[in-house]
């Protein structure tokens, strides 16, 4: 059976979608505190915290649990410069606590969700995973301290492991199951699409005049399916035998916001109304990913593009599941 934390999230629920297609065991670990309950669909759902160690003793005596693959996670850099306690007693501290209940309950494989965010400003794109890390944010900041702790399990406890780094997640459910909805949204598409769909009057674009073609940010926008087709390899490979591994996961190609906002003119054919505002601080011009090590090691190969992505989240858009959005 493979726990799955954080998997009434957006991509964890995903991952349990791909997992219970290949008729795999999964049950769900989850707070519920920024998943949805309904994005499980009907999969077994335990509702705790992270850092509630008694209930994870519980689980793992409960259940036969040969391997973790870990969402559950604080996702908004905004907020983590807000609150960056709150991130830290969740993100680090939470994870520390799954890690000493497997380590005690002799769990030993661990897939991670973490981010190119731990890489902080690139000093070359595309980034592999050689690029220096210097995360520049208090999200970034936890997801490379969780790195090195799950390092550090690995070397004292012998715990398995590998570290997937992701770019931009992007897309929805090819039969429009389950999507993306956070609570405030921050990502670009959904942004557009709710434009698009007149549940917001504009988008708002953060500088228009980066060294770029257009002038706007250019990002690696990975596709929520292809993402966790890449954590079923992963797990894969662990339970093979291998000791290790960190990847990125990007499609190697980059598109700009404007870019990203033509597909959904045309997709859509919707109106989408843009205000341009200034940059933000620590906005890099350009994140694109080196995944070349995911291809090689794992024979991982993004299927979808950006016009699959949009297409995907524009279904799910339109459907408004979860309640009232």
């Amino acid at each position: 059976m493979i726990l799955v934390t954080g998997g009434a999230g957006y991509i964890g629920s995903h991952y349990v979608l791909e997992e219970r297609a290949r008729h795999r065991d999964v049950l769900v670990l989850d707070d519920l505190s920024r998943g949805h309950r309904e994005a499980v669909l009907d999969a077994p759902l335990v509702t705790a915290n992270l850092n509630d160690r008694r209930a994870l003793d519980e689980l793992f005596t409960a259940h036969p649990i040969e391997a973790v693959v870990h969402f559950a996670a604080f996702t908004y850099v905004g907020e983590s410069v807000a609150q960056p306690a709150r991130y830290y007693r969740n993100n680090v501290a939470g994870t520390l606590t799954l890690l000493e209940a497997m380590r005690d309950h002799g769990v030993r494989v661990l897939v991670f969700s973490s981010s190119c965010a731990t890489y902080g400003q690139p000093e070359y794109v595309p980034l592999d995973e050689r690029h220096a890390q210097r995360p520049i944010s208090p999200y970034g900041e936890t997801k490379f301290a969780t790195e090195r702790m799950i390092e550090a399990f690995g070397n004292a406890y012998g715990l398995r492991y590998a570290l997937l780094r992701y770019f931009n997640a992007a897309g929805a459910d090819a039969e429009g199951r389950i999507g993306e909805l956070h609570e405030p949204e921050t990502h670009l598409i959904p942004l557009i699409l709710q434009v698009a769909s007149g549940r917001r009057e504009s988008l708002q674009v953060f500088g228009t005049d980066y060294p770029t073609p257009d002038g706007t940010c250019i990002r690696d926008y990975i596709h929520v399916e292809d993402l966790v087709a890449a954590h079923s390899l992963a797990l894969e490979r662990l339970m093979g035998g291998a000791a290790q591994g960190i990847y990125n996961l990007g499609t190697e190609n980059g598109h700009s916001v404007c870019d990203v906002i033509d597909a959904a003119r045309r997709i859509t054919g919707r109106r989408v109304r843009v205000e341009e505002t200034a940059r933000r601080p620590g906005d890099p011009a350009r994140l694109v990913a080196s995944a070349a090590l995911a291809r090689s090691e794992l024979g991982w190969r993004p299927k979808h593009d950006l016009g699959d992505s949009v297409s995907s989240a524009w279904r799910w858009e339109q459907g408004r599941r979860y309640g009232a959005r």
